[in-house]
């Protein structure tokens, strides 16, 4: 299960926000989000992990009361942006909680991704952010998902997973420019 995710109360607006050499943060006149980027990043991070982990029972908090995950990811995203001459940043801190709810795994990371300058390059710097951050996600839930509680027995073993290639990887669209007399970007 994914969530809750945070974002930081900075990026809860639809406009494009551009980091300055000086830290200092202002918004974009070329660029808004088509919508909720934080609803975006929770759709994007969904996909993304339900491929890597190839499941289906990949769900955002709250679930159904009847649900039982194996792992909940509680994700909090502190920073994501970039500006015409500074790289694409991430900043989050995961929690990987098992079925009885101890924490498992936690980290705090750090990504940052080059790009072209302009509006389209930095969101498209953006997406492979959250993208390295679903790798990373994916990487360590595995693990924590396969380990039963010690009052459980083991599982009987499993069906060989099929292997994926990269012709089956789905074609997840990037961020692309709707046109208008701004850009309008969506993940």
């Amino acid at each position: 299960m994914l969530g809750p995710v945070s974002v930081a109360d900075y990026l809860q607006r639809e406009t494009l926000l551009q980091r300055q050499a000086d830290g200092s943060l202002t918004a974009s006149t070329d660029g808004r989000w088509a919508g909720s980027l934080s609803a975006d990043i929770d759709q994007l991070l969904l996909r993304q992990l339900a491929w890597k982990l190839d499941s289906q029972r990949v769900v955002m908090a709250p679930a159904a009361a009847n649900f039982s995950p194996d792992v909940q990811v509680v994700l909090s995203i502190t920073r994501l942006d970039s500006g015409e001459n500074q790289p694409a940043v991430l900043d989050a801190q995961w929690r990987l909680l098992d079925r009885r709810g101890t924490v498992r795994d936690s980290k705090l990371i750090h990504l940052e991704e080059p790009h072209a300058g302009t509006s389209a390059a930095q969101v498209k710097a953006q997406g492979v952010l959250l993208q390295r951050l679903a790798d990373q996600l994916s990487a360590a839930v595995k693990p924590v998902a396969s380990q039963p509680l010690v009052a459980e027995e083991p599982k009987k073993a499993a069906q060989p997973a099929k292997t994926r290639t990269d012709q089956d990887k789905p074609k997840i669209p990037m961020a692309s420019p709707i046109r208008t007399d701004l850009e309008v970007f969506r993940f």
